[in-house]
């Protein structure tokens, strides 16, 4: 029997799914100029598939253009291989969709280099569930848990090198069935574009092994968590490392620290775009080993932004190490939303030159509804996501709340393992 081979052209939406249209790959120069077209309630279907809010009703027009470097074609055998694309999303007069996720970080990754001249570099690590891993015995982080996995693991950084996604780790956590993958950083959109690829080929391999990932934050109420954590550095010139400074503070160099200054100042309203569900809150309580404040330490993984380690003695190569991990993340998040509200904070901790000492450590949103409010007084979010969208993203995250009154915890990690 005779098949046609199809591609896929999608965008990590405001629920952090990534959704699109598929089409054959034979039309795909064609696709390139002009994409497929989308309604632009599409970006609003909620988490769970209902649409519950949008500001565009069944009205208007969009344009999912394929970008061709974000190709990925990973073939997989007696199965359909993995052919997707990242687009962006244009009105029919060939702009930029004010509303499009990736033109949202474009902006910021466009403001942060005209201000300072600094790229962003960066990279998502990523906790998630495996179940065709054995649960029993409780072993963390031990070799056996590895074992458990079976050739997961190998095909998984496979499909990655195949999608020029460069691994960096893959190993069994502290949960039951938990484990993390890491990829080395890439810079600016790339960064982004790497944490959807990942989580899509995570999902990808499981399906073929009969099995599925999740990537909740938290799976049952007295369940272990799972992060997304994001490192991040700068370059500034030829690609020179611009973070570190040996004899500052943190070995941190001043815009660093400004930048940092900036997160924290932000923070609980950033949380509404970096832990963007109900369940996120659940997973930021104490004895979780997730952040409860907006503090920065070194070497300390219960804070928001933790210092990492450096080793050796070559100037260049600590340079090169020098890094800052965001931990009040997790894979609810679009990674282009949760990015540029990171690159917007820092960049207004620049801007106005912010003491990261004077900023006082304040406990956390304690729900996703607390840290909406934090986001709709904060005069920063408007430079995140504009007027329209932020308005739009207000009432669809409010919308997901709502869809879920009256359930207990047990139901919504339910709930939110089941589509994550």
């Amino acid at each position: 029997m005779q098949r046609e081979p199809i591609a896929f052209v999608g965008t990590s939406d405001l629920s952090g799914h990534f959704r699109g249209k598929s089409f054959p790959a034979a039309d795909l120069p064609a696709k390139l100029r002009r994409g497929v077209g989308l309604a632009p309630t599409n970006l609003f279907i909620s988490a769970f598939g209902p649409i519950h809010s949008t500001p565009f009703g069944n009205q208007g027009e969009v344009f999912l253009i394929p970008d061709p470097d974000t190709r990925v074609h990973v073939p997989f055998d007696g199965t359909a291989a993995e052919h997707f694309f990242i687009g962006n999303i244009e009105t029919s007069a060939g702009a930029a969709w004010s509303f499009c996720p990736r033109t949202v970080l474009a902006r910021a990754l466009e403001r942060l280099g005209r201000e300072t001249g600094l790229r962003l570099l960066a990279t998502f690590e990523q906790e998630f569930t495996y179940s065709g891993a054995a649960a029993d015995p409780w072993l963390p982080y031990g070799l056996d848990t590895y074992r458990r996995q079976g050739f997961y693991g190998e095909t998984l950084l496979a499909a990655l090198r195949q999608a020029r996604v460069v691994p960096d780790s893959f190993l069994g956590e502290f949960g039951r069935r938990q484990y993390e993958v890491t990829t080395k950083p890439a810079i600016g959109m790339r960064s982004a574009d790497e944490a959807v690829i990942t989580r899509e080929l995570a999902q990808a391999v499981a399906f073929r092994f009969g099995e599925r990932v999740s990537f909740t934050p938290l799976p049952e109420p007295a369940g272990t968590s799972s992060g997304t954590h994001i490192h991040f550095s700068f370059l500034q010139g030829d690609d020179q490392p611009a973070l570190y400074a040996e004899n500052e503070p943190w070995q941190i160099a001043p815009v660093g620290r400004r930048f940092i200054a900036g997160i924290l100042a932000h923070l609980p309203a950033l949380c509404a775009l970096t832990a963007p569900s109900v369940v996120s809150y659940y997973r930021m309580r104490p004895n979780r080993w997730a952040p409860l404040k907006t503090d920065v330490g070194t070497l300390d993984r219960g804070a928001s932004l933790r210092i990492c380690p450096i080793v050796g003695d070559d100037p260049l190569q600590r340079a090169r190490q020098c890094n800052v991990e965001y931990r009040v993340a997790d894979a609810t998040a679009s990674p282009y939303l949760a990015l540029a509200g990171m690159v917007q904070a820092g960049l207004a901790g620049i801007r106005d030159a912010l003491d990261v000492d004077a900023q006082a450590a304040r406990p956390l949103p304690a729900s996703l509804s607390a840290a909406l409010d934090a986001l709709e007084a904060d005069a920063w979010g408007l430079d995140v996501l504009g007027g329209e969208l932020l308005e739009g993203y207000l009432a669809f995250k409010r919308a997901e709340i709502a869809s879920l009154d009256g359930l207990d915890e047990a139901e919504i990690c339910r709930r939110y393992a089941e589509v994550y």
